[in-house]
């Protein structure tokens, strides 16, 4: 069975999402009437690569596309300059014009990779997203955010990119290890509790045997709120509840302790804690999302010093001025933007004062 959600085209151009179990087999043949590119540069990383990127590369072979590929070393600490320069080198190597285009096939870091190589090389060529991750899926891949990490902090560089398709094919996440299908349920959980309360019912009551129906509704969410909203300066900002905290937690680790599904948890518990104790969220809000992160074994604490996250977050994208965005819930499935000054953080995170 076969979804496809349209992200209607405005300023910015449209694109289909195709949800199809087995997909993967022939998205060659699902893009060629999309591009009149001759070359394909399929981009993946070195978990992914072993696993599906030869059955990339035959299915676009048999569509008539000349491919070339390269795998990067996977991981977070990964999401560089570097990398983001080492796809374009392969770019030039493979001749790839203006009319030619870039695969993306991984998780969240090889789509913001791959979609910012693509946004910037010869000032823009098309890019396909295939995610293979349940973050990637529900969330990443959707909504045209590319770019990657500087020292300072998480994806303070980028670009708006849309992708021509997006192809998701939930058979790709039988391979994930359990850790990484509760990494991405956090993004959907977090997607039931700004604005699907039936979505979030359905993680409440179990959703074994739903995983296909979780990612269509967390991504036809998105999908109507990117249309509204593509560049982030409004409506697009309730996507990052959690994401303030977790980024500064991630950060702290250095990238390389709690995945990022997992510090964004535990950034809508410490938050919604805060806003709970604050009067601006519905009492219970907090014991009620804990029990929903606890059932799927995500983390809601940290040992990490709240002054040590308050001082990360002076670098997040949300940031305006001597003040922030927080993005917080009055209750399950309501979201809202708190604006707050710098020297009220720590005192709401750590007590509920604004």
């Amino acid at each position: 069975m076969s979804s496809v959600i349209k992200v209607a085209e405005g300023k910015y151009p449209g694109y289909d999402i195709t949800i199809e179990r087995g997909i993967l087999d022939s998205v060659g043949e699902k893009v060629r009437p999309l591009t009149k590119a001759t070359r394909a540069a399929i981009i993946t990383d070195s978990n992914v690569a072993p696993l599906y990127l030869k059955r990339v590369i035959d299915s676009f072979k048999s569509a008539g596309f000349e491919v070339l590929s390269f795998a990067f070393p996977a991981g977070e600490p990964n999401k560089t300059l570097e990398t983001v320069n080492r796809i374009m080198e392969c770019f030039l190597i493979g001749k790839l014009t203006r009319g030619d285009i870039a695969v993306a096939l991984g998780g969240g870091v090889t789509g913001d990779l791959t979609g910012f190589a693509s946004a910037i090389y010869l000032r823009g060529i098309d890019f396909v997203q295939i995610p293979t991750s349940f973050l990637s899926q529900v969330d990443s891949s959707v909504g045209g955010k590319t770019g990657c990490d500087l020292p300072f902090g998480k994806n303070l560089c980028g670009a708006f990119h849309n992708p021509i398709a997006v192809y998701i094919d939930s058979n790709t996440l039988d391979t994930l290890p359990d850790h990484y299908k509760a990494d991405g349920l956090a993004e959907s959980i977090k997607a039931g509790a700004i604005r699907l309360p039936k979505l979030f019912e359905l993680f409440e009551n179990g959703i074994e045997g739903s995983v296909d129906e979780v990612i269509r509704q967390s991504v036809q969410m998105k999908a109507d709120i990117v249309e509204r909203d593509f560049t982030e300066k409004g409506e697009r900002t309730l996507l990052n509840f959690g994401h303030t905290l977790g980024h500064a937690i991630e950060k702290y680790e250095n990238f390389c302790g709690l995945s990022h599904g997992e510090a964004v948890s535990v950034g809508m518990a410490l938050i919604t804690k805060a806003s709970e104790k604050a009067g601006l969220t519905k009492k219970g809000t907090y014991d009620r999302l804990v029990d929903c992160l606890k059932k799927y074994g995500l983390p809601y604490t940290t040992n990490i010093p709240l002054d040590e996250l308050a001082l990360l977050c002076t670098s997040d994208k949300k940031s305006i001025g001597s003040s922030i965005k927080l993005v917080l819930i009055s209750e399950i499935g309501n979201a809202f933007i708190k604006e707050i000054a710098w020297d009220k953080l720590l005192p709401f995170i750590k007590e509920g004062k604004c």
